[in-house]
């Protein structure tokens, strides 16, 4: 959440920066309101001034004892309309400002959509193959350890049932990832609720914006799109003592998501479903160290790619594809041969304190200084249910078996499903 103070001051920047996003947010409401707000808080002071006075001089002039307790009663009167105007325009503010997405940082490219993201830098080189490489969905159903069509029988359209070799993978990539993030990356592992309450979803900026994107159960929590939800809301409403940053988690979760909006995109296998695996990254750090801890969670999430022997790219989104509550995000795209595309397997980004202050998680240089917000960041370290895919594709051999990179071998026992 952007700071009233800063809209007020900055109203010009913040439109081109809604401009820039290609979005809209009710900035003209919000600083009507706000110019109310202080109007009202101008005339109570002034009132609180007069009943003050009035008060004085009832003690000392009993003649005019009746006017000036009549007076009083018009003052106070006055008062709490006003006191109750605020309130009602201090609630519809507070809504208001979550709908505000974040200010991009400098160095995000500006443009309209994922056409106009920049390649930063590319690792490895696509697989060269001496057949027509197939999609993950035909190699995964022809070696019988991917069910689509029972899952969609037991659940539905998007759903995933992984069998055999196909449910080793998945695991074999889970703990993987895991161990890798946690020895030598240095992040600590959390396994976090799956469900969340309302005030959660917000603190991230999944609400309000995002609302309808994802499951609401009949209690009022939610299913969570990704870990980072609960694990951000971690340290909700804390100030975290001096020495605490950074702080670096890793966690594994399902994720649920209700893929609004993207009907007739990727219907077919592993890359856009209502239920799926991710290990997900997510850091607390000062201010001034943000963008190069930025960087570091990045590579952390690109050494998985690297290990897996997977040729990527990553790339800066610009500021028409930028996500509601980033300041500079970067994605992986991973090479799929049997698509013949990059697909997305991993986001990172940078919230500053957008998130912090939706959550209130501030911290102290040293005892006794003032709380300051903390800056937040997290990043897929991998999607595993697309990391899978990107094996099969890549992996691929002439009679239909899949060889199992080296990495995964000792979790698996098995250098090739067939």
């Amino acid at each position: 959440m952007l700071p009233l103070a800063y809209l007020r001051e900055h109203a010009d920047a913040v439109r081109t920066m809604l401009a820039q996003r290609g979005t809209d947010a009710p900035l003209d409401q919000i600083l009507a309101l706000d110019e109310r707000r202080r109007a009202i808080i101008a005339e109570n002071e002034a009132l609180k001034q007069r009943r003050n006075e009035v008060s004085r001089q009832i003690g000392r002039d009993k003649e005019r004892l009746a006017e000036l307790r009549d007076v009083m009663r018009q003052v106070g009167e006055r008062i709490k309309a006003l006191d109750d105007e605020q309130r009602a325009i201090e609630a519809e503010l507070d809504d208001l400002l979550l709908r505000v997405p974040n200010m991009p940082h400098q160095s995000v490219p500006i443009g309209a959509t994922s056409d106009d993201n920049p390649v930063v830098r590319m690792w490895g080189e696509r697989q060269s193959f001496a057949f027509t490489p197939k999609p993950h969905w035909e190699i995964g159903e022809t070696l019988g350890i991917l069910d689509l069509a029972r899952a969609a029988k037991i659940s539905g359209s998007r759903f995933v049932v992984l069998r055999g070799a196909g449910a080793a993978l998945e695991r074999a990539l889970i703990t993987f990832m895991l161990d890798v993030h946690i020895r030598e990356h240095g992040y600590t592992e959390i396994w976090p609720p799956y469900l969340v309450e309302t005030k959660v979803m917000v603190g991230t900026g999944q609400l309000p914006k995002f609302a309808g994107d994802f499951y609401e159960t009949q209690d009022g929590l939610s299913l969570i799109p990704t870990a980072e939800v609960p694990v951000t809301n971690l340290h909700r409403e804390e100030i975290l003592e001096p020495g605490t940053l950074p702080i670096r988690y890793v966690a594994f979760t399902p994720c649920f998501r209700t893929e609004a909006g993207s009907a007739g995109r990727d219907t077919r296998g592993m890359i856009r479903v209502h239920q799926f695996d991710k290990v997900e990254l997510v850091k607390f750090v000062a201010p001034e160290t943000s963008y190069d801890e930025l960087e570091a969670l990045t590579r952390d999430a690109e050494t998985i790619l690297q290990r897996l022997g997977l040729h990527y790219r990553t790339v800066a989104l610009c500021t028409g594809d930028l996500g509601f509550a980033s300041a500079k995000t970067y994605d992986l795209e991973v090479w799929m041969p049997g698509q013949d595309r990059y697909v997305e397997i991993s986001s990172c980004s940078n919230f500053e304190a957008f998130q912090a202050r939706r959550a209130r998680i501030q911290f102290r240089r040293e005892a006794g200084a003032r709380a300051e917000y903390v800056h937040t960041l997290n990043g897929s370290g991998l999607a595993v249910g697309r990391t899978l895919a990107a094996v099969l594709e890549n992996y691929q051999q002439a009679d239909g078996s899949v060889v199992v990179p080296q990495a995964l071998r000792p979790y698996l026992d098995v250098d090739r499903i067939g």
